[in-house]
């Protein structure tokens, strides 16, 4: 995976184009909901390229090195996984002009730019199934859809089932037919033009349901010979060896790590609108997190690892301020710890800013720009301090994780990232109400350590000696 060394260590900033920014420059028309409304299922904020082009200075400030863009191809839906030409950048987005200009921008800077890949299923408008609506079983469209019966009812008008294999049952979303040459052929031709165009990877939304490891195999070798460098990521919510042997995807979003972070860091606090990919969490206690980290660790190989999306949040979930039950402490917690995870981390837009939501309920909302109030600026600078380490240090790059079991009591977790030759990061963490004083091992932490980002704790040293008072809900990385 030497290619896609520049994801080892990467701070990943999602983007969801519909209410991230909005530029005026960028001479779209329409008529949209108000930016600080709430939500709603059809609505347009009215988001646009041009205006997450006039952000990248915020954004690389962030210390952000990656984007990640949430579907930007021309759709009828708000998040756009109901893609209509897969060829073009949405209108509403300012098309691919604006997005050829946000991608030079986005590189002139050092970022690189990954898009989110709907291959799974397409949309009623997309024209080869509004074709078969038209024409029905004289359609020479006919087998890109698995149709089950004719007329096609597309609309459910009565109430009825599809009768067409579609992605949940939803009309709206009918499913391609992989097993047709067709059919692989436009899909392959679609990852290559924006390879071809600049881009610098795919994420890949339900890839799973692909059920077909040889489509993905030729879905890898396509991308590679276009750009060896490039990143193909997918969104496998649990274990995923299946797809990380080297020939299909070189890493997938990290729910296992965030699940287990609620659980542990969320504890008694953490509140879900909804189960987490089908299941609901639990508090979790200290040693069961630590072995369900390890067994984490212990899935792939180390360089598949190093090249995971690591996340708390997405577009899919509920915000941190709201699954860590309003609790900023727990939220930081787990912050500190995804950072110093190894693998790249993704952060959701807004995240840093402290914003609450729940699914459809402020998981996507405006990004407050001009509304300051909202901004939390003691979590955004900790965001920043994480990104500053991430960036400018190669033990997150590519030092081993191990945790430091001897300081690992129950309350207080701590763990290391370390190179050979002596190199390292030292975490400690309280996640407990309690005050905690350690004795630290001199030998181990260094006679004076240098605290990197400190969330309230304070080392002395004397005599040969080194201790750490933590305050609850405390945490320092040292190096």
């Amino acid at each position: 995976m030497k290619n896609i060394d520049w994801i080892k260590g990467a701070v990943i900033y999602q983007i969801y184009p519909d209410s991230f920014a909005k530029s005026d420059a960028a001479g779209t028309g329409g008529v949209f909901e108000k930016w600080d409304a709430p939500e709603t299922q059809h609505g347009f904020k009215g988001g646009n390229l041009k205006g997450v082009e006039e952000k990248l200075d915020y954004l690389r400030g962030l210390g952000v090195n990656v984007l990640y863009f949430n579907p930007v191809f021309t759709s009828a839906a708000n998040h756009r996984y109901h893609t209509h030409d897969y060829f073009t950048v949405d209108p509403l987005l300012g098309g691919n002009k604006a997005f050829d200009s946000l991608l030079a921008a986005a590189h002139e800077r050092g970022m690189k730019v990954i898009l989110d890949g709907v291959f799974n299923h397409a949309s009623r408008g997309f024209f080869q199934f509004n074709h078969l609506l038209e024409n029905g079983k004289a359609s020479p469209y006919r087998n890109w859809w698995r149709v089950n019966a004719y007329p096609v009812n597309a609309y459910n008008q009565a109430g009825e089932k599809p009768n067409y294999h579609c992605w949940w049952d939803l009309p709206a979303l009918p499913k391609f037919n992989t097993r047709n040459p067709e059919v692989r052929k436009f899909i392959l031709e679609v990852a290559a033009f924006w390879l071809e165009r600049g881009i610098d990877g795919w994420r890949l939304d339900v890839p799973y349901e692909i059920n077909d490891d040889a489509f993905w195999r030729e879905f890898r070798r396509v991308c590679k010979k276009i750009n060896p460098g490039c990143y193909i990521t997918g969104e496998i919510w649990g274990e995923a060896r299946r797809w990380l042997k080297g020939d299909q995807f070189d890493a997938v979003m990290n729910y296992q790590l965030s699940a287990a972070c609620i659980s542990y860091f969320g504890g008694e606090k953490l509140k879900l609108s909804q189960p987490y990919a089908g299941r609901r969490l639990a508090p979790m206690d200290q040693k069961t997190f630590v072995k369900t980290i390890e067994k984490l660790l212990g899935q792939y190989k180390w360089e598949t690892t190093l090249a995971q999306m690591n996340m708390l949040s997405s577009h899919d979930t509920d915000r941190m301020a709201d699954t860590y039950g309003g609790d900023k402490r727990r939220v930081k917690l787990a912050v500190v710890f995804s950072f110093l995870f190894p693998g790249a981390v993704n952060l959701y837009y807004g995240e840093e800013l402290g914003l609450s939501g729940t699914l459809d309920h402020g998981t996507r909302r405006g990004m407050p720009w001009n509304n300051k109030k909202l901004w939390d600026t003691d979590l955004l600078g900790l965001y920043k301090k994480l990104a500053a380490l991430r960036r400018d240090g190669p033990v997150i790059k590519t030092g081993k994780f191990s945790f430091l079991k001897k300081y690992c009591d129950g309350r207080t977790l701590a763990f290391r990232r370390a190179l050979p030759g002596g190199r390292q990061l030292v975490c400690l963490l309280n996640n407990s109400g309690e005050q905690k004083e350690l004795a630290l091992d001199p030998a181990l932490f260094g006679k004076k350590p240098r605290i990197a980002v400190n969330g309230g704790v304070k080392i002395t040293a004397g005599g040969g000696k080194l201790a750490a008072s933590l305050p609850p809900r405390s945490f320092a990385v040292l190096a």
